[in-house]
């Protein structure tokens, strides 16, 4: 702990931190369970976003072999863009999955086999759960970074900070006090010598 200085000034600093640490910690346990509903939230919707994309994926096996014809679907159909919005929770900024554009070439319905409309259906769906989910990790991972910070400070605030403020204050308390009664008790002793002076002199 750092040296402090034992005036009336520095228990009035202390005094005027403490209060803005009582001022300050309220809004700091707010937001750290703010940020920990958020985070509980996020990873509920995460556990079903992936279990739709495992329930695709065992939809899209049951016919995938006939991927085995001579047909590449990737030829007709491919990521354009991921379009990402901004979402604010417990004034953090975080990005939020708004939709998914893809590029598709027309094809000759009457050559092209029957399966290839539901393989280009089925390969928009599986891409856009990727996203969303990619979109999600990122959130959890901004919103944990925040929590870790939150939770630094009002560590910060509850075991050092406000602790420190407080001993540092009686302390100065303490100095100050006992600084007044030896002045007391040197103006009594002072007061007693004039007196006896006087009473010397008169005789």
């Amino acid at each position: 702990m750092p040296k402090i200085r034992l005036t009336k000034n520095e228990l009035k600093k202390n005094k005027d931190a403490l209060k803005r640490f009582y001022r300050y910690l309220p809004m700091l346990q707010l937001k750290k369970k703010q940020l920990q509903l958020e985070i509980i939230k996020i990873y509920q919707v995460i556990q079903a976003e992936a279990a739709a994309t495992d329930k695709l994926r065992r939809e899209i096996t049951l016919w995938v072999d006939v991927f085995a014809e001579d047909v590449f679907i990737e030829d007709f159909i491919s990521l354009k863009s991921i379009n990402i919005d901004e979402g604010n929770i417990a004034g953090v900024d975080i990005p939020v999955f708004s939709g998914i554009d893809f590029t598709q070439k027309d094809y000759d319905f009457m050559v092209m086999p029957l399966w290839v409309d539901r393989a280009i259906e089925s390969v928009k769906q599986m891409l856009t759960q990727k996203a969303k989910l990619s979109v999600l990790h990122r959130q959890l991972d901004i919103l944990k970074e925040e929590l870790r910070i939150a939770t630094q400070r009002v560590n910060l605030f509850e075991k050092i900070k406000i602790p420190e403020a407080k001993e540092n204050s009686r302390v100065i308390q303490i100095f100050l006090g006992e600084l007044q009664t030896a002045e007391v008790v040197r103006g009594k002793i002072a007061k007693a010598k004039i007196e006896r002076r006087k009473q010397t002199v008169e005789i």
